[in-house]
């Protein structure tokens, strides 16, 4: 049997990643050049970067078009806003292809600066929808323990993992959390998944009972959660929950922030799990992190009654000084052609089989208790016993140790809560790179082994 969620909760009071002393042990890593999926530092060591940078520079580090898109922009009109009826070209241009990209009920796009930005955003959205509607009780937002939706004000309050809120007083904004879909973790001795997808959504349904549906508004859920473990649903999970919402008319904000434009292997995380969701929030690859731009996504029915609401209060007031700002609009834009015009969900598609049987390889490894992987995203699991489940105490930094391993042998991946080690390599990876990236991740677990035998 898995660890209870507050056995579980324990593991992430300190979060391994950000700890100092980690950092005091490897030194700072100053990152001077990139090239493909490979960046250099400071020392001139090439290391693989095995996480995008933060789940986001999905063509690599030197699209040489993205480049280009910038410069003609920037020559063109370096900066317009989006205020009072004024719009830029490349911003409507990317709405359009946005819209056009997006699931078949998502009829408009609203830009903002980051996907922090963006569930911010979301969130007043989703306010003044009910608002608009005249129930202005229904405020409640529910998110997922272990979640990650950003770390600003109401997005932090969203994000279910500790380091994100001890000492900043938060959350700041009414929230449910509700069970982690961590099957591995939080299933009961001999639940199967469906089994285990039927108790959350049975119990998703009982605290929405017992925080009254009325007051409740949305619920908000990444496909794969990502800084949280990259966590893949059990089977059934978004179908059962999706039933739960719909019978309280309570509305899905899907985060694909992480998962949006090829991780999962389509072009949408909620294609991968068939989640109908009325708002989309997405960022990080939209440009591949070349320039910093998000946009929230929305269905007719959610637009319209805003604009209705809109007329009758004088204006919809909110909006961001960069928001739509057109450089990195043009950037987007041509980032959007290049996931088109190279068929990137079926090059994910062809690399997530060789990306599979290395990272399930791992779980032969004696440290490793689960490996998990959907299109090129995934996770280890650490454990000091794989029978029991067991996990080494927080103080060892175990995880910690296995990414100062790996970035040895110059691979960069990440530790995250719960000991686990995460990888979402640039979706440019080759297959040969793919082997080079986790023939390091085994010989960084060895070394591990033999540090902790010793």
């Amino acid at each position: 049997m898995g660890s209870s969620l507050a056995e579980v909760d324990k593991k992430f009071s300190l979060h391994p990643y950000t700890n100092l002393k980690v950092h005091e042990e490897t030194g700072p890593l100053i990152i001077e050049k990139g090239e493909g999926i490979y960046v250099w530092d400071d020392q001139g060591n090439r290391h693989i970067e095995g996480m995008a940078g933060l789940w986001c520079t999905s063509l690599g580090f030197s699209e040489k078009r993205l480049v280009d898109a910038a410069t003609r922009q920037m020559m063109d009109m370096p900066y317009s806003h989006t205020f009072t009826h004024r719009a830029n070209v490349p911003a409507i241009e990317l709405a359009e292809k946005l819209v056009s990209l997006a699931p078949a009920d998502i009829a408009r796009a609203y830009f903002v600066n980051s996907g922090s930005e963006a569930v911010d955003s979301a969130i007043k959205i989703v306010w003044y929808y009910n608002n608009a509607l005249g129930r202005k009780q229904k405020k409640k937002f529910i998110a997922r323990k272990r979640a990650y939706h950003g770390i600003t004000v109401a997005a932090g309050s969203l994000t279910a993992l500790p380091y994100a809120q001890d000492g900043f007083d938060l959350p700041m904004i009414d929230v449910i959390y509700t069970e982690t879909p961590h099957h591995y973790r939080c299933a009961l001795e001999n639940e199967t998944e469906e089994e285990f997808s039927t108790r959350l959504a049975r119990q998703l349904e009982q605290e929405i009972i017992d925080a009254d549906p009325d007051t409740v508004a949305a619920f908000i859920a990444e496909p794969v959660m990502g800084a949280g473990g990259a966590i893949m649903p059990p089977a059934g999970y978004f179908s059962k929950v999706q039933a739960v919402l719909k019978k309280y008319d309570i509305l899905f904000v899907a985060d694909e922030v992480i998962c949006g434009f090829g991780r999962t292997g389509n072009m949408w995380g909620c294609e991968t799990y068939d989640i109908k969701p009325d708002i989309i929030t997405v960022a990080k690859q939209l440009s591949s992190a070349y320039l910093p731009i998000g946009a929230v996504l929305l269905t007719d029915e959610i637009y319209q009654a805003l604009a209705q609401y809109s007329d009758e209060l004088g204006m919809f007031g909110t909006g961001n000084t960069y928001g739509g700002h057109p450089v990195s609009a043009a950037v987007a834009l041509e980032t959007l052609k290049i996931y088109q015009e190279t068929d990137i969900v079926n090059w994910v598609k062809a690399r997530s089989t060789r990306f599979e049987e290395r990272i399930a390889a791992l779980q032969n490894h004696s440290l490793v208790g689960q490996s998990r992987s959907v299109g090129l995203i995934g996770a280890i699991e650490i454990v000091k016993d794989k029978h029991s489940k067991e996990q080494f105490p927080v103080s060892d930094k175990v995880a910690a140790q296995i990414m100062n391993a790996a970035r040895a042998h110059n691979v960069l991946v990440r530790a995250t809560p719960g000991d686990g080690v995460a990888f979402c390599p640039p979706l440019i990876i080759e297959d040969h790179q793919i082997d080079e990236m986790f023939d390091a991740v085994q010989a960084a677990l060895d070394d591990v082994r033999n540090k902790l035998d010793s």
